[in-house]
């Protein structure tokens, strides 16, 4: 159903249809596509929608070009008792992201604790997606990537890190769990993708112009700006953190050595590196007491004296939460720029379905 804004409603099942079709239809695994479709389509009804089924089309044209590929699996290819490093194959970034938790998961059952990098893989999307896996089997998790540089350092004319996105989960009892993600940009670049395709204004601290001043003019970027780091020096240095545990400890590629998943030849891998945690709740205390813990911290927050006009205080993920339960009754409401991409990607796979229309 689409509305005069350019927006669509579609059900989350019908959206996932929608990209397993695509993806089986570029010669993914049923199972890898399901994967891949989940995250997209989590991601979109949490209203990231930078991060969901947008970016279906590029998938697809790096699918088609040979590199991601659709014949192989992640691997682990080193383990200790608490940590693994995986190859990613140059599989699909949500396939070897969800493998990596997936064995951290595994490993904090076994020790308490469990640390898996990741190699040759490539963009993930939404962090958060692997957190809440985490989350799920009440542990507490923890996503990072590494990404070519997009993002200035404190005083820079030029890109010096990635977005290095990074998400935790945190397991609660009668609430959903607590869910961080974010770039360690100011703004995801998709935020100003998405503001250019919409013909949006920007703020002024967004981007860093060419001279090094910050620069209100969305036209720039990439090519001629980069984004400023979130709060100056504090989100640089967490950059170089996630870069450290996600590419120096696993072998990936390091900053400008990452192919860009949207512009680089799509022959090559891209060889993004990862990191995920997972740490056992269960293994530390018991785990009722923890779940009981989280709660009585949210309900603090929500209880605490709020501004004159705030109605409300948020913990970390609570929005995205009850935007995903609106959406499984009501159905996503796709913004224009979203549904314009799949409409591109609809056409060059010749399937048109009645939501879309």
């Amino acid at each position: 159903m689409s509305s005069p804004d350019g927006a669509t409603t579609v059900s989350i099942d019908a959206l996932h249809s929608f990209c397993m079709e695509i993806l089986c239809d570029l010669g993914v695994s049923s199972a890898h596509a399901q994967v891949t479709s989940d995250a997209l389509t989590l991601a979109d009804s949490w209203g990231t929608f930078t991060h969901g089924t947008k970016l279906l089309i590029g998938y697809a044209q790096r699918l088609k070009r040979g590199g991601l590929r659709t014949d192989t699996e992640p691997q682990v290819v080193k383990e200790g008792p608490a940590w693994a490093i995986v190859d990613g194959q140059a599989t699909l970034g949500q396939v070897v992201s969800t493998f990596a938790m997936t064995k951290a998961v595994e490993l904090a059952n076994k020790s308490g604790f469990g640390y898996v990098g990741v190699r040759n893989s490539c963009h993930f999307g939404a962090a958060g997606v692997y957190s809440s896996l985490a989350a799920k089997e009440n542990m507490v998790g923890l996503s990072m990537a590494n990404d070519v540089p997009s993002v200035a350092a404190p005083g820079s004319r030029t890109s010096i890190t990635g977005t290095n996105p990074f998400s935790y989960a945190i397991p609660a009892g009668k609430h959903p769990p607590i869910l961080l993600d974010m770039a360690i940009s100011t703004v995801a670049g998709g935020k100003i993708y998405a503001a250019q395709q919409l013909g949006k204004p920007i703020p002024d601290n967004w981007l860093i112009g060419p001279d090094g001043k910050p620069t209100s003019d969305a036209s720039l970027y990439p090519a001629n700006a980069c984004l400023a780091p979130m709060t100056a020096h504090k989100g640089y240095g967490l950059a170089l953190m996630i870069e450290s545990l996600s590419a120096i400890m696993t072998g990936a590629s390091l900053t400008w050595n990452v192919g860009s998943w949207m512009f680089d030849d799509g022959t090559k891998p891209t060889n993004h590196g990862g990191c995920f945690i997972a740490m056992n709740v269960a293994a530390m205390q018991p785990l009722d007491e923890f779940l009981t813990r989280v709660d009585g911290l949210i309900d603090e927050i929500h209880e605490a004296p709020k501004a004159d006009g705030v109605e409300r205080l948020y913990v970390p993920g609570e929005m995205e939460w009850e935007r995903r339960q609106k959406a499984l009754q009501e159905g996503i409401k796709l913004p224009a720029d979203v549904v314009a991409q799949l409409r591109l990607v609809a056409k060059e796979f010749d399937i048109h379905p009645s939501w879309l229309q």
